[in-house]
């Protein structure tokens, strides 16, 4: 099975910058690749996800305005720009590719070939 690659997590302080990449080296991207993330002792929730063409880009509410998603198809990577990060973003992050050939909305279990995520951590 196809698996996703997660890379850029680090530590930063409250107010910095990451810049999160998705790539894999087996096949095309997905037509919908989404970004999740992972606190501990929390559920996985819904970040961001973006369509083939990057015309289309969905966002959760809490990071609108700070993260934006892009990808780059001559690269096959996916992108998570994160600005303004605040110390509940702290979690791990997980692409994904959407099992159907369309966005079809913020649940995990619509996205397969998950990656092994990369940590992100947040300090204030």
């Amino acid at each position: 099975q196809v698996q996703l690659d997660e890379s850029g997590g680090g530590s930063v302080q409250t107010g910095g910058s990451l810049r999160l990449s998705c790539t894999t080296s087996r096949r095309t991207l997905s037509v919908v690749v989404a970004w999740f993330r992972q606190a501990p002792g929390k559920e996985r929730e819904f970040v961001s996800a973006i369509n083939f063409s990057g015309s289309n880009t969905y966002y959760a509410d809490d990071v609108q305005g700070r993260f934006t998603i892009s990808r780059d198809n001559a690269k096959n990577t996916v992108y998570l720009q994160m600005n303004a990060l605040r110390p509940e973003d702290t979690a791990t992050y997980y692409c994904a590719a959407s099992k159907l050939p369309y966005y079809s909305g913020r649940i995990p279990d619509d996205y397969h070939n998950w990656g092994q995520g990369t940590q992100v951590t947040v300090s204030s």
